[in-house]
């Protein structure tokens, strides 16, 4: 049994907590976003279309919970200074970085690596591997300063067994999986920090319908159904809980990857 299965989050769990959703304008994302919102979170919307994330940051403010904040960026285009100067303006304009969502991801193409295009190869490990390194180490000194801070980053079963085709979005889903697992590593011991994946299972996405569009969406569940794993791994609930690779399905569609 998952340690979130019986639990019961209280309304106001991330009270006065400051958390930062990337990919946040649709998906599981904006699911996240909306639900760490909805139990007192100021959460910073991050993503590359305003439009997504005007939409999200409306609903939030409209269901009256904290007033959330936008912060676009292209994650293929970003360096080591957009994301030293992101860090910036949280500590600026917040004082405080209580949890890092990292979300955002690209599905590339599948097909055979003999066929795999290399500037393809480099854009999907750009988006998906090089930019949560670069943005958790630019946030690294803010996260350490909290009690108890909490980064997730959203894998997939191809990040953790390896499926022929799956090229280079499975290698940075493997890559995420080994940062993770450093990360926790290296802060167990002197800090209280908490690094931690998680693996959505089969959900009905844009990701989703573009990997298997022949695919009945009435078969997944939605981005709601799987965001009690995230907010568990958010909240005070998971202290002490790190370097862990986690499920929120127990069994899902046979077809591997993409949450």
């Amino acid at each position: 049994m998952e340690p979130w299965e019986n639990w019961q989050p209280e309304p106001e769990l991330l009270r006065d907590r400051v958390i930062l959703v990337t990919g946040a304008g649709d998906g599981i994302g904006k699911a996240c976003a909306r639900s760490f919102g909805a139990h007192g979170a100021t959460v910073i919307l991050l993503g590359r279309t305003i439009r997504k994330l005007e939409a999200v940051y409306d609903e939030i403010e409209q269901a009256g919970h904290p007033q959330p904040a936008i912060y676009p960026l292209d994650l293929e285009g970003a360096t080591v200074k957009h994301y030293e100067e992101l860090a910036a303006t949280v500590e600026r304009e917040f004082g405080r970085l209580d949890g890092l969502l990292h979300n955002a991801a690209m599905l590339g193409a599948l097909t055979p690596m003999t066929h795999y295009e290399t500037a393809l190869w480099y854009q999907v490990l750009q988006i998906n591997l090089n930019a949560p390194f670069m943005l958790t180490h630019a946030c690294l000194p803010l996260l350490m300063r909290t009690d108890e801070a909490s980064v997730v980053f959203t894998s997939d079963r191809v990040g953790r067994k390896a499926r022929a085709y799956w090229g280079a979005y499975a290698v940075s889903k493997f890559g995420l999986e080994a940062l993770m697992q450093i990360l926790a590593d290296e802060t167990e011991v002197n800090t209280r920090l908490r690094f931690n994946s998680v693996d959505p299972g089969p959900v009905h996405t844009r990701m989703r319908t573009l990997a298997y569009p022949g695919e009945d969406p009435r078969t997944l569940l939605q981005p709601e159904d799987v965001v009690k794993p995230f907010l568990y791994l958010m909240s005070p609930a998971s202290d002490g809980v790190t370097g862990q690779q986690f499920s929120a399905q127990r069994t899902g569609s046979p077809a591997p990857g993409v949450g």
